[in-house]
């Protein structure tokens, strides 16, 4: 990751603001998700869909697509990479200072959603689709309002850092 990157990702100066708690609190719930990322990854986009139906024609594979999104091989391979990609981001994200997915990942990501014209809106119900999963995915005791501050707290980051290379190439 180029030092830029790592400087816009983490808010413009130093290390991300992301305390020892949410960390804590990150990692605990991350370890009990990741047996079940494969199923996690496809209930956080059918939220995303549910939440916005049209948001299946920003991908190529579901377009025209005759297979329900539950069974799409491509939506499940998909779901699953971006669910794991996001957790493992927010995991290491305090002990890194920055976000931890390759330069290279960031900017394919940031290149592709550009392409899709992915908006703001649609980072808003990604993360409202995320925090949603996860809060379904913890125990009931484990989910408050530090749970879920420091979940958006970390997708907030990675969302910044694909943000950066979202600019059109001159």
């Amino acid at each position: 990751m180029s030092a830029v990157e790592g400087n816009i990702a983490s808010g413009g100066g130093g290390a991300v603001v992301f305390s020892e708690e949410q960390e804590a609190l990150v990692l605990k719930s991350w370890a009990i998700m990741k047996k079940d990322s494969a199923n996690l990854g496809l209930r956080f986009f059918l939220k995303i869909f549910e939440i916005a139906p049209s948001a299946k024609q920003m991908f190529p594979f579901l377009r025209n697509s005759d297979v329900p999104l539950e069974t799409n091989p491509k939506l499940k391979t998909h779901a699953v990479s971006v669910f794991v990609m996001t957790c493992e981001a927010a995991a290491q994200l305090r002990k890194a200072g920055k976000i931890t997915v390759r330069e290279t990942t960031l900017k394919r990501l940031g290149g592709t959603h550009l392409k899709y014209g992915v908006a703001d809106g649609h980072f808003e119900v990604t993360r409202f689709a995320l925090l949603e999963t996860i809060k379904e995915a913890v125990p009931a005791d484990m989910w408050g309002p530090e749970m879920r501050n420091a979940w958006g707290e970390a997708y907030d980051q990675l969302v910044a850092a694909i943000k950066q290379e979202m600019k059109p190439s001159a």
